[in-house]
């Protein structure tokens, strides 16, 4: 099986796109917890016996565990190991201090009136900035880079709403949304679309149109919204591709 990170830049929809060799093992990962090789309770093997088995990098085996946290799969205890605590299916994923319905509730009663005073408050320096931090967002290809970009997009869009208890909120709520934003660049193959959403953002904001930003603002937010239920419930069309694993050795401690 081909684990590498890259991933196709296919357009049609009938070739699915090939995944990433994190998502490969977390798929892995959460479908044997699911079927219950992986019970309530029991502890994951080792990073090292994992990467062993599933032939992949430490870093790549990290980010699909932290992935099974998010989505409240597993637990790390500190010094004993990660631990299976539901079998799913998940429903609520955290994102640091909060919940994904949490930020997305939240987002929609802040991030749409603020896309609608930057639109008519934004001046030509704030539209400079948001142009030249789209045009690097769209030429980057480093997910980590992209993400704190990301974030810095939205903060920018509330400090030209000119109110600064929008910006304090986006503050509050900005390591969240980076882990968000990971998550979903990650298993959701979301940084094009989401590019061309910022887009649609910035060209309201310069047109100067209240209606239009709020409305990219909310079509952004709906895509998150779809993108996110797609990754935590899957449909049964998912792929469920186990990776070779080796079998655990009689009598060993899973």
């Amino acid at each position: 099986m081909n684990l590498s990170d890259s991933q196709t830049g296919a357009s049609a929809p009938v070739v699915p796109r090939r995944v990433s060799a994190m998502e490969a093992v977390l798929t892995h990962l959460r479908h044997a917890i699911e079927r219950g090789e992986y019970a309530i309770g029991d502890k994951l093997p080792s990073e090292a016996e994992l990467g062993r088995r599933l032939e992949v990098s430490r870093p790549v085996l990290r980010e699909a565990l932290r992935a099974l946290q998010t989505m409240g799969l597993t637990a790390s205890r500190t010094g004993k190991g990660t631990f299976v605590i539901s079998n799913g299916p998940v429903e609520d994923p955290t994102f640091g201090d909060y919940t994904a319905s949490d930020l997305l509730e939240v987002r929609r009663h802040v991030e749409l009136p603020v896309a609608g005073y930057a639109a008519v408050r934004r001046s030509a320096e704030d539209l400079d900035q948001l142009s030249h931090l789209l045009e690097r967002m769209e030429r980057e290809t480093d997910t980590t880079a992209w993400v704190a970009m990301d974030t810095l997009f939205h903060l920018t869009i509330a400090q030209a709403a000119r109110n600064p208890v929008f910006r304090k909120v986006i503050e509050e709520i900005r390591d969240a949304l980076a882990r968000q934003s990971a998550f979903l660049n990650e298993l959701g193959d979301r940084r094009e679309q989401a590019n061309r959403e910022h887009r649609a953002i910035v060209e309201a904001l310069s047109d100067g149109s209240e209606p239009d930003a709020v409305a990219a603002m909310a079509h952004h937010l709906q895509r998150v919204e779809t993108t996110l239920t797609s990754i935590v419930r899957p449909g049964p069309e998912a792929d469920r591709t186990a990776l070779p694993m080796q079998p655990p050795t009689e009598g060993q401690q899973e």
